[in-house]
């Protein structure tokens, strides 16, 4: 029978080294698995996280290991290269850091072994990813086992993927059930058994015979999404003589779904609109050396707020993350990492993990779309091999799976028209109006124009959101990272996008802040703090409580702006939210009224003297905080940027005229501060330029950036090498100081 022999513990680990050593170094550092090299450098800003090869080594005897026929060695997550050595001897190389992939040890197998593995996370123009906001952390972050199995088995080797495949079809309120298994070295004289039960662990139907097997299931309990995610269980042994050599087992859910471009998303005939979040896993000073625990309190924050449906973006995710999605009942959206810039060497690759993609992960009821692509349009929409690329993958997964559709995630810039949107069977757009640019009530008149040309797509909302940090203000603005200008962002978006049903998704960029080293913004550089919950998890920002009072049952009320405590003003605005019809507040014990709100966000006029505890009260729910009257705001509220060359109090303003701490569309609603930013920015970009920016495509990120200041812009631009000096930012500001600002 198998038996799995983990791997986790006491590895020898060594930086810059990209041979495989003959023994066991006794200086190197000892690790235990998962592991990243990168869990700090890859969170502190600055761009510099190490990026290049680094060794595992260990010893395996073969006395520890359970006496079998075939050992294979099973790697769950290496990023982004990886090969492995089994006593000095190479025996696999493998490009993508996100799938599962095995190596047959068998027969290399000695009494005293010796492992190393190589990992590589550095830059290449072939594997995917190269360009993108996130941190490439480098490492065997994911589970290593040794699996050993009789010379007779399921197959390890077809892809990683789990050795069986399930596929449910509703007819009527039956489900047919096709299974289908991968076998190695299967003799004449073997068959193999199949059982399917019930959650409950009931057999409900049995089989012996081949590769093949179809049940019928009468009256099939639904996968119903979150009100009911029932699964089933198919288990297969392959027998010789009565004897049990090998057995997998998937679980499956039956449930029929459709994307239609006036209805949105239809699960088992009925309505269902998807609204939910991305996530990225990593987490603070750990990366993405996830354990267990992780997993299940990303799961619970998730299912907390309400939503039901993930975006796990931009690679594949752990198979214990998807297990969560399969029996909390959340849709999923699953992509490989073809993001930010198309690469012309790296077809292959894309194909590879895409296929890695979809066989391991095609038995999970969860997932209803495969991601062709993430914002691949930077650099334009038209290249022909990015086109070509596109419809590779398409008509890949299509072959693979004739269940499930695809999509892709398009740049905000990418044309309603172009021919790159049209190649999946529904699209969706990352949009970042209000915070990159434009204002928040141009996202669902886009969505109309959008539904109007294209009425037969169908179309949703893969990315939105903005950055909200520890500054706060009464007067939140478009850029200031304040917890209450995300707040309003996510208000706005709320009430756009969720009464549109057409839209056929929508997600939040993003559940969890992230690590990014290369972003130099908000006042605290390496991350992107777009989050609704922050990256070490301890705190749920206020839109965050947005969320939960459209999507949760669960009765709730929450006072916004705990962490903003100190005021300057005699009457300030709270808002509070519940999914409960009706809240009243009390301000040191006296009722301020009773509000009602059908968007469920409620606004309050408050007196602002002395100390006030405030306290809200919908139903026999609670929450409290508390505000402070003071004389000069408290500067502990606002931005600052951490190792700016320039912050934006060092700026000189001259009434009327434009400077550094000017808007984007300020600046370029003027023809000289339009010719001043553009040649400015056309010296400083270096040619080729980064992350698929470059000279010739800056009128397209100044399109993006319209919202944020230009001492904004530089800073971000700082990690695309725009690289300006004090002295050169203070002289770009006299310049702007000499043209007057277009009247608002």
């Amino acid at each position: 029978m198998r038996t799995i022999y983990n791997l986790n513990r006491k590895w020898a680990f060594a930086k810059g080294v990209t041979q495989a050593p003959a023994e066991v170094p006794q200086l190197w550092n000892l690790v235990n698995l998962p592991h990243t090299w990168n869990a700090i450098d890859g969170q502190d800003g600055g761009g510099d996280y190490y990026r290049g090869t680094c060794c595992y080594v260990r010893t395996v005897k073969k006395t520890d290991l359970p006496k079998a026929d075939r050992y294979y060695l099973e790697i769950n997550g290496a990023n982004a290269s990886a090969d492995v050595y089994w006593n000095g001897k190479h025996l696999k190389h493998h490009d993508g850091g996100y799938s599962t992939w095995r190596v047959d040890l068998t027969g290399a197998m000695a009494e005293d072994n010796l492992l190393a593995i190589l990992v590589d996370n550095g830059v290449n123009d072939k594997v995917y990813p190269q360009f993108a906001d996130f941190t490439f952390y480098g490492g065997l972050y994911r589970d290593v086992n040794l699996i050993c199995v009789s010379q007779s088995h399921f197959d390890l080797e077809y892809y990683g993927g789990p050795g069986i495949k399930v596929t449910p079809t509703m007819e009527d309120t039956d489900a047919k059930v096709e299974v289908e298994v991968y076998v190695r070295n299967r003799k004449a004289c073997q068959t193999i058994r199949y059982q399917l039960l019930n959650r409950d662990g009931k057999v409900i139907g049995t089989y012996e015979g081949g590769a093949n097997a179809n049940f019928r299931i009468k009256n099939a309990h639904l996968w119903q999404g979150r009100k009911d995610p029932y699964l089933y269980t198919c288990t297969a042994e392959l027998l010789e003589n009565g004897t049990v050599l090998d057995s997998v087992r998937a679980r499956f859910g039956c449930r029929s779904y459709v994307i239609d471009p006036e209805r949105g998303f239809i699960l088992n005939g009925e309505e269902y609109p998807l609204r939910g979040v991305s996530r990225h896993q990593d987490r603070w000073g750990i990366g993405n050396a996830l354990l267990p625990e992780h997993h299940r309190e990303d799961m619970e924050l998730i299912c907390e707020m309400g939503a039901n449906t993930i975006r796990l973006a931009h690679y594949q995710n752990d198979q214990y993350f998807y297990d969560l999605c399969d029996e909390k009942g959340m849709v999923v959206w699953a992509e490989i990492p073809y993001i930010s810039k198309h690469m012309p060497g790296g077809r292959e690759n894309t194909v590879s993990q895409m296929t890695e993609l979809v066989i391991q992960n095609y038995n999970h009821p969860s997932i209803v779309v495969w991601g062709l692509s993430n914002e691949i349009t930077m650099q334009g929409a038209e290249d022909p091999d990015l086109l070509e690329n596109h419809r590779v993958l398409n008509d890949l997964v299509h072959k693979l799976d004739k269940t499930r559709l695809t999509t892709l995630a398009a740049l905000s810039t990418c044309p309603m028209d172009a021919e790159y949107i049209k190649i999946p069977d529904v699209v969706s757009y990352n949009h970042y109006f209000g915070w990159y640019g434009g204002d928040t009530g141009m996202n669902g008149p886009w969505f109309d124009k959008f539904h109007a040309m294209n009425p037969d797509i169908p179309v949703g909302m893969s990315e939105y959101g903005c950055e909200a940090l520890n500054w706060h203000t009464s007067d939140p603005q478009q850029g200031d990272y304040t917890e209450e200008y995300q707040a309003y962002y996510h208000e706005e978006l709320i009430r756009q996008l969720f009464s549109r049903k057409f839209i056929w998704a929508t997600h939040v960029w993003n559940m969890f802040d992230f690590g990014c080293d290369g972003r130099n913004e908000g006042g605290e550089n390496g991350q992107n703090h777009k989050g609704l919950v922050t990256i070490d998890r301890k705190y749920r920002k206020d839109a965050f409580y947005a969320y939960k009072a459209w999507l949760s049952d669960e009765p709730f009320v929450h006072i916004c702006g705990k962490r903003y405590v100190d005021r300057v003003e005699d009457v300030t605005k709270v808002t509070v939210y519940s999914n409960l019809p009706a809240v009243e507040l009390f301000a040191n014990g006296q009722s301020l009224g009773v509000k009602e709100a059908a968007d469920h966000f409620f606004y309050f006029e408050v007196p602002n003297a002395g100390e006030t505890i405030l306290t809200a009260v919908a139903g026999d729910c609670r929450d409290e905080s508390r505000i402070r009257k003071v004389d000069t705001f408290n500067e502990a509220y606002r931005l600052k940027e951490s190792g700016a060359v320039l912050n934006w109090f060092d700026v000189t303003e001259v009434e009327g005229c434009l400077s550094l701490n000017s808007k984007i569309d300020q600046i370029m609603g003027t023809l000289q501060g339009k010719m001043l930013l553009m040649s400015t920015m056309a010296k400083k970009m270096p040619k080729g330029g980064t992350g698929g920016i470059d000279a010739s495509n800056m009128g397209n990120l100044m399109e993006m950036l319209t919202g944020f200041t230009l001492l904004r812009l530089l800073n971000m631009a700082s990690t695309h090498g725009v690289k300006m000096s004090k002295e050169e930012l203070l002289d770009l500001n006299v310049k702007l100081n000499k043209i007057k600002a277009p009247k608002k």
